[in-house]
């Protein structure tokens, strides 16, 4: 499968590009055994000139034929490499960044590379119900592994201590899989889909 790169994609984001666009198809809730639920998730990632992507992914019950029974969750959120910020980086709030990125050339990105030969990321994702994630982890070509540093409860939010995600391209397709350590239990399989890039 071919990656094409947007020409107006900053070029911290291009470790990341591999990811952009719109991806559907379905999933399986816990360890995706016997009587575990079926799912439906449509996954878009997009750009705007900043030096992050932009993530929403929906989710649908489903029954075992794939037909959507009711909705299931929402989330969204912020995909970048985790580096220093400088002055030429935008915020707090509405402070503008400046018209040059901070990272301007293929090289400036290349110095970010890891000991493992890939880059360090870091993920926010917001969920429905007071929940927000705060993940890092790393990349290296189209393989991401991303543990939680943080999760953020509201007052009334059900019991979430933990998550970890991984992605990949595999012939095309994007695979995932979340393990969640919830209600008190140690990480355990929550969620894994295998999305088909949209036309």
């Amino acid at each position: 499968m071919a990656i094409e790169i947007p020409t107006d994609l900053t070029p911290e984001l291009v470790p990341l590009s591999w990811l952009l666009g719109t991806w559907e198809g379905s999933g399986r809730l816990g360890a995706g055994e016997g009587e575990d639920p079926h799912f439906w998730q449509r996954v878009e990632f997009t750009h705007n000139g900043l030096p992050y992507l932009q993530y929403r992914a929906e989710s649908w019950l489903t029954d075992e034929e794939g037909t959507r029974l009711r909705p299931l969750s929402v989330e969204s959120g912020f995909w970048s490499l985790d580096r220093p910020l400088v002055e030429a980086d935008g915020g707090p709030g509405l402070n503008p960044a400046e018209i040059v990125p901070a990272l301007r050339t293929a090289d400036d990105v290349e110095e970010l590379r890891n000991e493992a030969g890939g880059f360090n990321i870091q993920v926010n994702i917001v969920h429905p119900g007071g929940i927000s994630e705060l993940y890092y982890g790393s990349i290296k070509g189209p393989q991401i592994q991303l543990a939680t540093d943080l999760v953020m409860r509201g007052t009334n939010s059900k019991p979430y201590a933990s998550a970890t995600r991984i992605f990949g391209l595999v012939h095309g397709d994007l695979y995932w899989r979340w393990d969640v350590a919830a209600d008190g239990a140690g990480l355990a399989a929550h969620a894994s889909a295998a999305l088909k890039k949209a036309a």
